[in-house]
């Protein structure tokens, strides 16, 4: 999934700066809703990765059942984490 897509997707634009509080609500509830129903690890884990980026994501033993799964979901987290502290 790319990211660019994603935000179309639930967020009708790329850039969520143009957006008011509640079409940014309004979208985090569609990304989550979307993400309770998806089936596809892969993609469940695509979207989480949104929800971790957008800080709305669940916990990690809430979002995955598979320990692989967490520990993949901890690895993004900390890359993510580390690019952040790059950036300042």
């Amino acid at each position: 999934m790319d990211f660019d897509q994603l935000l179309v997707r639930f967020f009708n634009t790329e850039d969520l700066a143009t957006l008011s509080p509640a079409e940014v609500s309004d979208g985090l509830e569609r990304l989550r809703i979307e993400f309770g129903l998806e089936q596809d690890s892969g993609r469940r884990f695509a979207l989480w990765c949104l929800m971790y980026m957008l800080g709305a994501a669940p916990d990690l033993d809430v979002a995955f059942k598979d320990a692989g799964d967490r520990e993949a979901a901890r690895d993004f987290m900390d890359a993510i984490d580390r690019e952040m502290e790059e950036d300042d």
